[in-house]
């Protein structure tokens, strides 16, 4: 089972939506904050089919927190 069931959430989205990420963003991050919490409570070495990497999750949570107070 998948620590992060919102994965499924985001397929689900980007389908309805034409695969347009704009918007899914708040599916998006839903799943980067579970993900970050999973990685904060087994370590940046577990591993999962719905997450990224613990340093790519951290590098796209900083590239999406700088683009977010550009707006």
């Amino acid at each position: 089972m998948s620590p992060c069931p919102k994965s499924c959430a985001i397929q689900d989205c980007l389908q309805k939506n034409s695969f347009n990420e704009d918007k899914c963003q708040a599916q998006i991050d839903a799943l980067y904050e579970c993900c970050n919490a999973f990685y904060q409570a087994q370590g940046d070495q577990a591993s999962t089919l719905s997450c990224p990497r613990a340093n790519l999750l951290r590098l796209k949570m900083k590239q999406r927190a700088q683009a977010a107070e550009k707006q």
